[in-house]
């Protein structure tokens, strides 16, 4: 694998946040310059826009934009509560009337005033869906104060999430199930005791094996489900039974590195082409940390 070369496009590619992760994961770059750039996409309500979702332009504070944010606040491993950003996000939790008792939406109006993929049209009439509203839950109930009515609104919309979960397992959708499996990571974290946890991991390994693409052949030109959107390293609970796909990934990622250093991005918005051609380049840049990322905590 050409690190030189992935560090190249980074530096001459990647957005300011993109770089910033970039050097505190391999670098030794500093958790606070990360911050200081995640919150420039952070907008007075306390939620996220501004395309920090790449393929999403729209600037307005979205459930789908601010769940991108905690992403990065757990690859950073930012535990502080109080942090102005955590904070932020919590009241935007809490305030925003992109909630209908029951979940975030997936998708909101204003998205369909700016450029961004089909997939994130606005649909009026939702269908359940707990993307990305499973993992937002976990993160509340490990940064709120438990003494909140947000965080007392967490521990029900859990038990809830965990009903539908239990219910549907295993289900289709790969990005819901990462929420899930993200809120077991938030549980575990947190040492909740609201759900069985035992139970969860159980039905998690189950959702796991199901969903992962196990035809590697589509790997190189299919949007896929691999192991990397789970497994993050070793000690990953769900990592053993999956090791032998994780031991492939390893491989993939290294055979299939183009020249400029990146990796191909799988994935079409098919409108918006101006914007779709400065975003697919923002992709790279992230899937040149994720891929990497992913290498050295399972490869060594």
């Amino acid at each position: 694998m050409d690190i030189k070369s992935a560090q190249r496009f980074i530096y001459q590619n990647a957005r300011p946040l993109d770089l910033a992760r970039w050097q505190y994961l391999f670098e030794n770059g500093s958790q606070e310059n990360v911050l200081n750039v995640l919150a420039s996409y952070q907008n007075e309500d306390g939620g996220f826009g501004h395309a920090l979702e790449a393929d999403c332009w729209n600037p307005n504070s979205s459930p789908l934009q601010t769940w991108a944010a905690t992403e990065i606040i757990r690859e950073i491993n930012l535990k502080q509560k109080a942090h102005p950003i955590i904070r932020g996000i919590l009241r935007y939790l809490e305030n925003t009337n992109c909630f209908d008792g029951h979940y975030w939406l997936n998708t909101i109006p204003s998205n369909d005033s700016h450029p961004h993929a089909p997939w994130w049209n606005y649909v009026p009439a939702q269908e359940i869906n707990y993307n990305p509203t499973a993992s937002m839950v976990g993160f509340i109930l490990c940064y709120e104060n438990p003494e909140s009515r947000l965080y007392r609104t967490a521990q029900t919309l859990l038990k809830e999430a965990y009903a539908y979960f239990k219910a549907n397992c295993p289900m289709e959708s790969m990005h819901t199930a990462s929420c899930f499996v993200e809120l077991y990571e938030y549980l575990f974290d947190c040492e909740s005791t609201v759900i069985d946890l035992n139970e969860f991991e159980r039905l998690l390994k189950i959702q796991i094996k199901h969903i992962l693409t196990t035809d590697t052949s589509v790997w190189a030109t299919e949007y896929v489900c691999k192991p990397s959107l789970f497994i993050h390293s070793q000690s990953s609970r769900f990592y053993e039974e999956n090791k032998e796909l994780c031991d492939f990934e390893c491989r993939f990622i290294s055979e299939t590195q183009e020249s400029d250093g990146t990796w191909a991005v799988t994935w079409d918005w098919g409108c918006y082409p101006e914007q779709w051609h400065i975003s697919k380049n923002w992709w790279k840049s992230d899937l040149i940390i994720k891929n990497m990322k992913f290498y050295r905590n399972i490869h060594g």
